[in-house]
This record gives C-alpha cells, sequence and structure tokens, in this order.
C-alpha cells in the first residue's frame, strides 16, 4: 500500500509516491501524451541495477584485484636460459560469464521496451528485476570472501558517482520548473530513500526505486549472509514471509521506511536466490524439487495477480507485490539453478562478435543505461515531431508507431551512453573510454 493510498504522501514530499515496480505500477505514460498519474504502490522502479560480474543495471560492479603479501624471496642463482616465453606475471583477469551478461542485457532491453509500450505481460514474460535482483546477490555473495567493509565501500564507490552525475540534470531542470525542494534533498546525495522531486520530472526520477533497493540489500548483505548459512534451505523458504507478513497482516509505516520494507521484501527471495547459487544450495537441489517449486510459486503469483486487479485494474505484477514477489521466485529459481546444476555459461557467444559486443557494452554501461533510458524516451517525443515538419520524413517514416519511438529511444540511449558512461568508468578507477 503507497503513501498516496493512505493519505500520508504529502508530509514526505510535494507530489504522490512513485508508482511502485520498476517499471512502475500500472501502464505507463504513453509518450507524447499528458503525463500519467500515480498507481496505487510507492515504488517508482525496475530497473535494476547494476555490478561488475556480473555488472547490475544499476551499479557495475567488478571484480578488484585481490591484496597480496610480501614477495616470495628468490634464490640468486639464476635459472638456465629456455626458448619458452615465460608466464605472464600477476593475476589472471577474471573471466566473465556470458550467461549471467546475457541475462542482464536481455533485462535493461525489456526495461525499455516495457516503457515505451506499456505491456502489461512484459513482467510475467520476463521479470527483469526479479532477474537481476538474482544476478546481484551471487555476485555480492563472491564479492563478500573479502572484508565486508571493503566491499559495501567499493560498492557504494560504483553506485553514488553515476546516479550523482545523472542527479545534477535532473535537480536542475526541476529547479527550474519551480520545485522547492525541503530536507529531503539530502536523498539526492544518498538514496536511502526515495529522491523527492515534482510532477514535472516525474517521468526521469521514477525509476530510482531501484537503486535504493539495491542500496540497502548491498548494506544488508553481510548480515543476510551470515544468516543465511546458518539454515540455507530454510532461509530461503523464509524470505517470502516477510512480503506475506505485509500483505495480508500488517502493511508497514506510511513513510520512506515503509516503501523501502515493500521493496526489499518484494525482492529477498530473488538476492537470496544468488547466495544459494553462490554457496552451491542451488546446484544440489533435486530437478524435481526445483521444477515443483518454481510451478507452484508461479502458479500462486499468476493466480493472485489476475485474482486481485480490484485496486488497480490491470494484472500487470508491478502493481501487486505479493504477485510480483512470487512469479520472480518461481521465474528466477530455474534460471539460477540451471546455471549451477549444468554449468551453462554461454561462452559460444564469444563467436559472435557484434553480438558478443552488444551484451559487453550493455554490462559495462548498465547504470548509464538505467538511469538515462527514461530522459532518452522522453526526448525522443519533441525529436519524433519535428520529423513531421519534413514531408518526406511524414510520408515514408512511420512517425506515430511505437516501435518507431522504441528505435530512436535507443538511439539516444546509445548518444548518453557515449557522452556519460565514462562516468562509470572513472567510479570503477578505471581509464575513461567512449565504450568498454
Amino acid at each position: 500500500m503507497s503513501w498516496d493510498q493512505q493519505g500520508h504522501g504529502d508530509q514526505y514530499r510535494q507530489q504522490p509516491q512513485h508508482p511502485y515496480g520498476y517499471e512502475g505500477y500500472g501502464q505507463p505514460q504513453q509518450y507524447g501524451q499528458p503525463p500519467y498519474g500515480q498507481s496505487p504502490y510507492g515504488q517508482p522502479q525496475q530497473y535494476g541495477g547494476l555490478q561488475q560480474y556480473p555488472q547490475e543495471p544499476y551499479p557495475q560492479e567488478q571484480a578488484e584485484p585481490r591484496e597480496y603479501g610480501q614477495a616470495v624471496a628468490v634464490e640468486e642463482t639464476a635459472p638456465p636460459p629456455t626458448t619458452e616465453a615465460a608466464p605472464p606475471v600477476g593475476p589472471a583477469a577474471p573471466q566473465r560469464d556470458r550467461y549471467f551478461d546475457t541475462l542482464r542485457a536481455l533485462a535493461l532491453i525489456r526495461v525499455v521496451a516495457y516503457h515505451t509500450f506499456g505491456w502489461a505481460w512484459a513482467g510475467m514474460v520476463f521479470p527483469s528485476m526479479g532477474i537481476m535482483f538474482g544476478l546481484a546477490g551471487t555476485l555480492m555473495a563472491k564479492s563478500l570472501e573479502r572484508p565486508a567493509v571493503k566491499v559495501v565501500r567499493s560498492r557504494l564507490r560504483r553506485l553514488l558517482p553515476p546516479f550523482w552525475f545523472w542527479g545534477v540534470f535532473v535537480v536542475l531542470a526541476m529547479l527550474v520548473h519551480d520545485w522547492m525542494p525541503g530536507w529531503e534533498i539530502v536523498y539526492w546525495v544518498v538514496p536511502l530513500g526515495d529522491p523527492p522531486g515534482n510532477a514535472w520530472g516525474e517521468q526521469a526520477w521514477e525509476i530510482l526505486w531501484y537503486l535504493r533497493t539495491y542500496l540497502w540489500f548491498v548494506l544488508l548483505s553481510p548480515l543476510l549472509l551470515r544468516l543465511f548459512r546458518l539454515a540455507p534451505a530454510v532461509l530461503l523458504a523464509l524470505s517470502l514471509t516477510p512480503i506475506l507478513v505485509l500483505t495480508f497482516v500488517w502493511a508497514g509505516p506510511d513513510n520512506r521506511v515503509g516503501t523501502a520494507l515493500w521493496d526489499l521484501s518484494t525482492y529477498l527471495f530473488c538476492w537470496m536466490l544468488g547466495f544459494a547459487h553462490h554457496d552451491g544450495v542451488l546446484q544440489r537441489m533435486k530437478p524435481a524439487l526445483v521444477v515443483f517449486a518454481s510451478l507452484a510459486a508461479i502458479g500462486f503469483g499468476g493466480w493472485y495477480a489476475f485474482t486481485h486487479q480490484a485496486g488497480s485494474g490491470t494484472y500487470d505484477l508491478d502493481e501487486n507485490p505479493l504477485a510480483q514477489a512470487f512469479w520472480s521466485a518461481g521465474f528466477v529459481m530455474p534460471l539460477m539453478w540451471a546455471k549451477a546444476y549444468f554449468g551453462i555459461d554461454f561462452a559460444w557467444l564469444t563467436r559472435f562478435r557484434r553480438t558478443n559486443r552488444i551484451v559487453t557494452v550493455f554490462n559495462a554501461r548498465a547504470v548509464t543505461i538505467y538511469l538515462w533510458h527514461e530522459i532518452a524516451l522522453i526526448l525522443a517525443v519533441p525529436l519524433i515531431d519535428r520529423f513531421w515538419d519534413v514531408p518526406a520524413f511524414e510520408t515514408y517514416l512511420p512517425l506515430d508507431s511505437q516501435w518507431f519511438l522504441f528505435g530512436v529511444g535507443w538511439l539516444l540511449i546509445g548518444v548518453f551512453v557515449l557522452l556519460c558512461g565514462w562516468v562509470e568508468d572513472l567510479a570503477a578507477r578505471k581509464k575513461p573510454r567512449l565504450l568498454p
């Protein structure tokens, strides 16, 4: 239940709470039409997010070099000459997992498609947010083999600079359009709560729910991983309990904390699936158990979505957190289990240069694509409007087609990747590049 549904939204910001779900609850605004209204659930969303291996849509997570001790002393006697080439010195570069990379790239494409077309069924065909949180969870478990403080600091460093860079443009634009911020503007520095904004810029900032949820998962992961390893199977099953409690017992406080609780509860199971994948729990599960549990979760989530449309008038999973949680759990579980059980790595993808290149760019620029894609779609509308002034364009181009908007939107996303993607390189302490 959102703040606005309970009548408490005004005390936290000047406009209604953003919609629930990565793609936002309900049908998103058709571009070129008047701004759409708020959805009943207070989560703007999706998309996301984002790490190096595998990277997150939202935060690009890259493996950091390990720290080494003192060099081993060598004998003063020189070794005999050899004609063989000496092996490279230093740690080998981490190998990319193209299976996870491909899932993340598809998730980002689906996110943009949803915001363009507003397909209610898109979340059922491919629940992008659940997949991205699952991938982030397994990477976080891998990273926590190192000291937790260093890992959390690294994640914050990779997430916040791209967010700040993007936020400067959004905040300045809202100030120009008569926005008067209060103390809540601190959430534009560290998004532990939903950053405030005005209705004029809502279509741009509503997606920040994903960064806020990802940030909380990062901060909580050292504790969550310790608890998970006490009883992995039990904790994995119990991770669906919080969303059941919020839905049927207690809806949580009517503030930013309550909104965060809903989002964390919705995707907690997917995050824990990442832990289970890394620790080998999924690999030890019998295929029959995985199939049964997956079908049961999807069945319940689908039934609940179709039988509880009174509040939103749609079966869109982003309008229904309980349905979203169970459907995503049932969908993501076999994807993660198959990776562990069969050792799928999509190594064959490297044989296709262009496809492999696209997947590489999507993963290296996941945060940029996620943050800027809504602005690209917004700008595509007035750009296409200008095409109508050219007779040849009006005659031969499908200017009134949503597919044409989709194509122009991706062209503008590409421009933002070239102009703004270098911030992700700086955040990762790498040399800035136009493309990775």
